[in-house]
């Protein structure tokens, strides 16, 4: 395993440190009292303290959401035009503030470079994608009513107040203030409870919303626990968007049922990345190994199953073990490094957990398979493994991490099968050469997205389309029309002109339903919609 070009870093180096007057500015933003209770996240680099933020209380939460309730009602009543200059300015400063944003994602959450810059792109599509689409997601639809001509619809979509965002830490740019920006650009105010191991990067986030001209109290963030302020916030708010796990999800589904407020859930995924017998091997080896370790595994939407059609099977694995054994693994705030760390004791304890269960019950090792406390207190080595089976922990849970299972199939349809042979469907890769062919296999498997050729980024990157999960890994969507329409309600004005819709004319009752009647078929008939 090569490392990273860097050496470790100690405990006391100055580049895994935060500006503290950074910090001050970040710690302002949040809604806390003046005795708040306070919390020290570390970073994954070294295992060292990165940052104290006060803690948010249930109370905070409520006086959050009112400010929000009052915030709300002016920011819903601007233009469209003058909502979308906000996200069109986040997207320039975002951009321009790209090494900052990066360096925080990379001390919270323990990522690559690599994938710490993707977080900074999804931002910027986002931004640019909802400010300029807002108009055609949002704009107000004419329709006829019963009667041809004399009666005229209107629909139109309200938003729906103040949008409780409880968002995990692996992601700790794209899924706070991915969420919150189409729901701003809808005309909602946002209370956002980014987790608390990876709040910095949420804040300054919402910082760069503040400086790209979002008026005071549209965007507030609490920050604390997700048992306490998590469920504070779900408790409070008009509409709840929640990414985590399952679990847990279900438990923010039920209560947000019981109050009857809107809500969408991204859980969790066990995917597969179906390579076919026609694929680009050479191809095909590098966009599974970004689909598998991208972000060390810790995204709900990378690879943990590979299934390999068995005439390609052994080409492909022989240039692909190499590739992994090669992998640049360590700590660094620079480009050059290929995988970086887990973010806790936790998620190492689960990783190794699986690959040690999966050993014991008879699993093979094909690279990878142990930690390295060498380059940090929490990283892990690109883990495959093959001879997996429903013995083994891996086969069916979520690891969240770098371990990849191999699996040999004769067909498309033994292929299928094995991908929908989970209670997951979030994302699923498929390898080929022939497009039509993988159109067709992905048709066939339960996920909410497939991407050809292309790790996740190229369903995740592709703005205007849903994106979302099947199964017990969620509902509801993100991004696409859906991604913001989630956030309002819709309501139908309806206009009736000259004749009403009841006897009049001197019409009895009875002639007067003959009479609609007749000017039913006849609608019918003229193919009258």
């Amino acid at each position: 395993m090569s490392l990273a070009p860097s050496p470790t870093p100690s405990p006391t180096d100055s580049r895994y440190a935060v500006d503290q007057v950074l910090l001050q500015r970040l710690s302002r933003l949040v809604v806390a009292g003046p005795r708040a209770e306070r919390h020290t996240s570390h970073t994954p680099m070294t295992g060292e303290a990165l940052a104290t933020l006060p803690q948010s209380s249930p109370a905070d939460v409520r006086s959050a959401v009112e400010q929000g309730r009052a915030a709300q009602r002016p920011w819903s009543r601007l233009p469209l035009a003058h909502r979308a200059q906000v996200l069109l300015r986040l997207h320039d400063l975002v951009l321009a503030n790209q090494r900052t944003l990066m360096d925080l994602i990379q001390l919270e959450s323990g990522k690559a470079r690599v994938d710490a810059f993707e977080e900074v792109a999804s931002i910027a599509i986002s931004a640019r994608h909802y400010a300029r689409r807002a108009v055609d997601y949002l704009g107000d639809r004419r329709l006829s009513g019963a009667i041809p001509m004399l009666s005229r619809t209107q629909v139109v979509r309200r938003p729906v107040g103040v949008v409780g965002i409880v968002s995990p830490w692996n992601f700790p740019l794209t899924l706070p203030i991915g969420d919150t920006l189409p729901a701003l650009m809808a005309g909602n105010a946002v209370v956002l409870r980014p987790d608390r191991e990876t709040s910095l990067t949420a804040l300054y986030g919402a910082w760069l919303l503040h400086e790209a001209g979002l008026p005071d109290g549209v965007l507030q963030v609490v920050v604390g626990d997700g048992a306490t302020v998590g469920q504070a916030v779900v408790d409070s708010a008009d509409y709840v968007a929640y990414t985590g796990s399952t679990p847990t999800g279900r438990r923010v589904g039920a209560a947000a049922a019981a109050r009857l407020v809107g809500f969408s859930l991204e859980l969790g995924g066990k995917n597969s990345l179906y390579v076919r017998p026609d694929a680009n091997v050479a191809k095909a080896i590098e966009g599974v190994r970004r689909a598998a370790f991208g972000s060390a595994g810790q995204l709900c939407m990378h690879g943990e199953r590979l299934i390999l059609h068995e005439q390609v099977a052994d080409e492909f694995l022989a240039g692909f073990l190499p590739r992994v054994r090669a992998m640049r693994l360590g700590p660094g705030l620079d480009f050059g490094i290929d995988m970086g760390s887990l973010l806790s004791q936790a998620q190492l304890d689960r990783v190794d957990g699986h690959v040690q269960d999966a050993v014991a019950h008879g699993a093979r090792v094909l690279v990878g398979g142990r930690a390295r406390p060498d380059l940090g207190p929490f990283f892990y080595e690109p883990t495959v493994l093959e001879g997996v089976t429903s013995a083994m922990a891996c086969r069916d849970e979520e690891t969240f991490g770098p371990v990849l299972s191999v699996y040999r199939v004769a067909s498309d349809s033994e292929a299928v099968a094995l991908a929908n042979d989970t209670a997951y469907g979030l994302h699923a890769g498929i390898w080929t050469r022939d497009i039509a062919a993988g159109r067709r296999v992905a048709r066939q498997i339960s996920t909410g997205t497939v991407s050809l050729n292309d790790s996740h980024a190229a369903s995740w990157g592709s703005m205007g389309s849903p994106l979302g999960g099947m199964k017990q890994s969620g509902l509801g969507r993100r991004h696409g029309p859906e991604g913001m329409t989630k956030y309002t309600e819709v309501q139908s004005i309806t206009a009736q002109h000259l004749l009403t819709l009841g006897p009049q004319l001197g019409l009895r009752d009875r002639q007067f339903a003959g009479v609609f009647s007749a000017g039913l078929k006849a609608l019918k008939a003229l193919g009258i919609r």
